[in-house]
Parts: structure tokens; C-alpha cells; sequence
């Protein structure tokens, strides 16, 4: 009789835990739109939620302790003549945020100290130079004003908020529209994912070359997203030729097989990656699933472990993760989800509660020696 080891991780236990009703934010018209997207950021002092809206494209700013029903008069962000389709909170400024919309424009606007009192319509900085809709934005992780910006005109762009001019422009790289791009933790580098099914690397500051290259790092032709991780390697989400979904870890330096591939399900909607250098966990949202799962990365074998699974009754429509800042950490709280309903957003505790923690290994440890007493008893 042989026992199964169980691999030890202080994170087997990540719990999520949605907060009461009391404390969302309720009777928020939540973009229809069809684009895979977040449609949400959050930072320590504000809420922002790309909504629906008439004659153009908008996004509501609200403070985070503005919680409960929004009155409808609330005002918003509405200076695009087309849907917003994605926002992003500066990471060096809580009060400025850049979205870039269907109207081939990104903007920048600062939101004044304690919310909006009337809408919102002159940015600080109109970015203009795409040929068609703007559907992802970051900002540049440790350099001041600096924002990357990818269209469907097969193009990324790094600006020069400051001057409010392209400081690197990636024209002729991509033969088709971009699933994906991100920057790595440090912002050395940056990573796209294209319909073409090539994930590539590219180092901003030797004029966008390209550094490394994944072929296909997945068969299907769904969308592919990627983000970087801890030693350079890459993380993809994407789907197989028999449309399952899958995740797989590489190393860029020898990309022609994945360090590891597994297949999740054969739902449809598309696996949006949140990755937190600090834990090495990674979380995977999908449009439309009702369910957030987590995985750990380490450095042997193989490599990604399944954690755990939050599951709820309705699906989202997106969502937008805090800064590790902005957590509560006397509440062992290492990850916060706001999630997107249809006229709601929901925030979702991850915690590793430790007294929970120290009292289940307690348990494991007795189960473990009435097991071992009972291999003696049945050798004899």
C-alpha cells in the first residue's frame, strides 16, 4: 500500500470570497459590446467600468466606497465618438486613466480628487495615429508616461504621453490583428500575441526588433492571449484544433515545444490571464464562465499546478484586478477580482486564511500517522 505525496504549497488554499450585497455596485448598464476585453480597472482609490452609452463611447469613474445602487444622473467619461473598448489606470498616478475606443483614439484624462461631480469630456491628451479601433491599452509598468497601445490596424504604438507623440511604432510586424500585448514585469520588454498564431518578443528600446518568436503556440484559431512570468517565460492561453481550451508555459530561448500544455475544457470563451510575480499564481477569467480558476507556477515539472477553482451562479462580462497596494493584507487577502455582471460589479477576495490553514495541516498530519500505523499493522 503506497501513500500519495501531495505536493506542500502555502497557496493549496487560496479561498474566494464575494463580498456582501451591501458592498457591490449595483444598476450599472455594463457594455455589450462583443470584444475581449476587461472592460474594468481598479487601483486603491477608483472604480472604472466601461458602460453602455448613446451617440458615442463612455466609462464610469466611481470612488471604491461608493458602493451600493448608482444613481442613474451619475456622471461619466465620454469624450470617444465610438464604444470605449478598453481602460487602464495609470500605475504611477491613481487619478489618471487612458481607454482607446472603436473611434481610433486613445485618450488620457485625470479624474479629480474625490470622483467626477459632472461628466467628464475633455481629456488631458488625445492620442491619434491608428487607422482602425483601438482595442488594447497598457501602461509602460515602471517609466513614466509611457503607454502601449495595439489596434486592429495590425500596429502597437508606445507614446510619449508627456508630448503626446509615438515613441515607437511596430508597423510592419504583424500581418494580422492583434489578439494580445503586454509588457514583462520590468518593462525591458514586450509580448503580442497575433491571428497568425505567432506569439512574439520585442525589445522596445533597440527600436522594436524582434527578440524571440513562439510559431503556434497553439493550433486553434481562436484568440491567443499571453503575459510574461517570472525567469522570462511566457504564459499562453488559447484553444486546440478540436476547440479545447488550453494553457502552456514556454521558454522563449527554446521555443519550439511548450514546457508544459494542458487542456481545461471545451467551453468558448476566451481565458484572460492575470499573473502576480509575488505568489508565482496566475488567474484565468473567462468571458462568460461563472468560475475563476488559479494555478501556481514553479520552476521543475511540471511547472503549472492547478490550485484551486472560485465558482459562482452567473457568468461575467469582465472584470478588473487591484494592485497588490491596494489589498487588504490583515485579512490574509493576496488578490482581488472585480467581477462584471450584467447590471452589476461584484469584487471577489482571494485569502489564505491562516488559522483555517494551520488547522487543516493539523489534520493532514493526523490523517498522514493513522495511515502510516495502519501500513505497520497491515505489513504484520
Amino acid at each position: 500500500m503506497s501513500r500519495k505525496v501531495v505536493r506542500t504549497s502555502k497557496f493549496r488554499h487560496v479561498y474566494g470570497q464575494p463580498v456582501k450585497a451591501d458592498q457591490c455596485y449595483d444598476d450599472i448598464r455594463v457594455s455589450q459590446m462583443t470584444w475581449d476585453g476587461n472592460f474594468c480597472s481598479v487601483n486603491p482609490s477608483f472604480l472604472a467600468i466601461v458602460v453602455e452609452a448613446s451617440g458615442g463611447g463612455a466609462f464610469l469613474v466611481l470612488p471604491l466606497s461608493k458602493t451600493g445602487r448608482l444613481d442613474k444622473a451619475h456622471p461619466v467619461v465620454s469624450g470617444h465618438t465610438a464604444p470605449v473598448l478598453d481602460v487602464e489606470w495609470c500605475p504611477h498616478n491613481d487619478h489618471v486613466i487612458a481607454s482607446g475606443s472603436e473611434d481610433c483614439t486613445v485618450m488620457v484624462w485625470s479624474v479629480p480628487e474625490g470622483g467626477l461631480v459632472r461628466s467628464l469630456n475633455d481629456p488631458l491628451v488625445t492620442l491619434e495615429g491608428h487607422s482602425k479601433r483601438v482595442g488594447i491599452i497598457s501602461w509602460h509598468p515602471t517609466a513614466q508616461n509611457l503607454l502601449l497601445s495595439a489596434g486592429c490596424d495590425n500596429v502597437v504604438k508606445v507614446w510619449d504621453v508627456g508630448v503626446g507623440q509615438a515613441a515607437l511604432s511596430l508597423e510592419e510586424m504583424h500581418p494580422d490583428a492583434i489578439y494580445s500585448a503586454a509588457w514583462n514585469q520590468d518593462g525591458s520588454l514586450l509580448c503580442t500575441a497575433c491571428r497568425d498564431k505567432r506569439v512574439r518578443l520585442f525589445d522596445p528600446r533597440a527600436g522594436g526588433t524582434t527578440a524571440s518568436e513562439l510559431p503556434r503556440p497553439h493550433e486553434g484559431s481562436r484568440p491567443v492571449r499571453v503575459v510574461t512570468v517570472n525567469d522570462g517565460k511566457l504564459f499562453t492561453t488559447g484553444f486546440s484544433r478540436m476547440s479545447e481550451r488550453q494553457v502552456a508555459l514556454w521558454d522563449p530561448r527554446n521555443s519550439q515545444e511548450p514546457l508544459t500544455l494542458q487542456e481545461l475544457d471545451t467551453s468558448s470563451g476566451v481565458l484572460l490571464p492575470y499573473y502576480d510575480p509575488d505568489t508565482n499564481v496566475i488567474y484565468l477569467t473567462g468571458k462568460g464562465d461563472s468560475s475563476i480558476r488559479y494555478f501556481e507556477l514553479t520552476g521543475e515539472a511540471p511547472f503549472v499546478h492547478y490550485l484551486s477553482m472560485f465558482g459562482s451562479k452567473e457568468s461575467q462580462r469582465g472584470g478588473g484586478w487591484m494592485p497588490k497596494r491596494g489589498l487588504d493584507v490583515s485579512k490574509c487577502e493576496i488578490a482581488r477580482f472585480y467581477k462584471l455582471h450584467e447590471r452589476k460589479c461584484e469584487p471577489i477576495a482571494m485569502t489564505v486564511p491562516r488559522k483555517d490553514l494551520k488547522r487543516l495541516q493539523a489534520t493532514v498530519s493526523e490523517q498522514e500517522r493513522r495511515l502510516s500505523e495502519l501500513e505497520k499493522i497491515m505489513k504484520k
